[in-house]
């Protein structure tokens, strides 16, 4: 490891991001509306516990070591008005399309990690503080998710309101509710793999196939029973389940903050399992980092085209001065003509310091485009490109690919391109539900899904 620097050794605590310069930040008129929002979050209940989240750490540890397989995903951004508009059903969908991804992939390749982008992302950073109308005759503050300020283009919707914090956090709480009864009641019981399926995703080319790895489960399931082993028990029956957000808009996360149950010198997270470190906020002396590196939680760190492998190794030595396994796990976005150039660099340069890493991709962020008719897509075919460079780079390096980072939904949406469904641009218009970036549908998820296991298939990349 390189020499840890000093910001690792200076005191910490919650609040000692609040003397560092910060970054994607939002202005609050209100300090006062601030301070009753921070002390309602404070005097709440966590929305996940600690024990949960150090068996996530364990789990990203077994990633790290090419004994388990990273699944990451949801939603670029959460919407309030979509959660009321479905009722909770887009995030049941949601969590039922990774469980079906997550088994073509265990059924491939072993053990797999799930967990969702859901019940905390509701803020994203912006590379402008404002934006233009189509007709560029207004410009308003740039609109930062749900949680910070209101999507319409109007004046008094984009003016930050901390209320909206509270708001997140009840809908959060909410989809925690629905996700540990999807987890725990049966769910994910293999027995029933039959049952585990999206309607519009069953007509479909990758529905179809999906249906043949139900059978093989079934058939392999009706073996082991034949044989005297049993298949009742919480490994086939229940999912282990863990949510994730990008730590963003730190007042919030700073209320959100609990000591741990077993150990209460140790300071955890309680706003999801697993935060990351965004590409806009990685500054090595800013209140980011600086939160980020008290709290118990595995993190993650996006990893982006501009990325030097000399700061990649000075926010690991801040973040992870122990080198604890499983504590950090790098997530690359460098874009589907990028990564085989890219991403050598960063992996040489972890490589040669010791640094225990956990690599996962995404293959998203860096392959958004604009559509001839003005929507904000992504390629399909982009999107496979840099996964399939991701996993050969690795190859190549010999070390170990060990996941995947998407945005996507259970809804039956049009916002990206291309797959089997051969969404053209003209099909954007249909359903374009995002408030922010581009989404694979179900159907493109779980195509993509069957898509990797048949690139890795055990052969190079899990270790026995």
């Amino acid at each position: 490891m390189v020499a840890t620097p000093p910001a690792a050794t200076r005191q910490w605590s919650p609040d000692s991001w609040r003397t560092m310069p910060i970054k994607q930040t939002p202005t609050y008129p209100d300090q006062e509306k601030v301070e009753d929002v921070e002390k309602r979050l404070r005097g709440g209940l966590p929305l996940v516990f600690s024990g949960e989240t150090d068996r996530l750490t364990a789990a990203l540890a077994r990633a790290s070591e090419g004994k388990a397989f990273v699944l990451q995903g949801g939603d670029c951004a959460e919407s309030f008005g979509e959660f009321a508009k479905y009722g909770g059903n887009n995030i049941a969908d949601t969590f039922t399309l990774l469980i079906q991804m997550s088994i073509v992939l265990m059924y491939s390749i072993g053990p797999v990690v799930k967990i969702g982008r859901m019940a905390g992302q509701f803020a994203k950073p912006r590379s402008s503080a404002v934006e233009r109308a189509k007709n560029a005759a207004l410009s308003l503050p740039s609109y930062r998710g749900d949680m910070i300020n209101g999507e319409e283009f109007v004046e008094s919707a984009r003016v930050p309101d901390p209320e909206r914090m509270w708001t997140a956090f009840m809908q959060s709480t909410a989809t925690m509710n629905l996700l540990r009864m999807q987890a725990s009641g049966g769910a994910l019981d293999l027995n029933r793999v039959q049952d585990i399926n999206l309607k519009f995703v069953e007509g479909t080319a990758a529905g179809s196939r999906f249906g043949e790895y139900v059978r093989n489960v079934s058939g392999a399931l009706r073996f082991m029973s034949s044989c005297g082993v049993p298949v009742d028990s919480p490994t086939v029956t229940t999912a282990e389940f863990y949510v994730s957000h990008e730590a963003l808009l730190l007042p919030y996360e700073e209320a959100l903050c609990r000591p741990g149950a077993r150990d209460s010198g140790k300071v955890y997270a309680t706003s999801g399992h697993f935060l990351w470190l965004g590409d806009r906020t990685r500054q090595v002396d800013g209140a980011h980092v600086e939160f980020l590196r008290g709290i118990a939680n595995p993190i993650g760190i996006k990893c982006g085209p501009t990325l030097d492998p000399a700061e990649l190794l000075q926010l690991l030595a801040i973040l992870n001065p122990n080198n604890t396994p499983g504590r950090i796990t790098l997530i690359t976005r460098m874009g589907a003509g990028k990564i085989i150039t890219g991403l050598p660099p960063l992996i040489r340069a972890v490589q040669e310091s010791g640094a225990v890493v956990t690599w996962v991709c995404d293959p998203m962020h860096g392959n958004t485009e604009s559509s001839p008719s003005g929507y904000k897509t992504r390629s399909f075919e982009n999107v496979l490109e840099e996964v399939r460079g991701f996993f050969e780079v690795h190859k190549r390096e010999g070390t170990i690919a060990g996941g995947l980072h998407l945005e996507l939904t259970g809804q039956n949406v049009t916002e990206c391109v291309g797959g089997l469904q051969e969404l053209s641009h003209e099909d954007l218009a249909n359903r374009y539900e995002s408030t922010c970036d581009p989404r694979l549908n179900a159907s493109q998820a779980l195509e993509l899904a069957f898509l990797v296991a048949e690139t890795v298939g055990g052969r190079c990349f899990i270790q026995g």
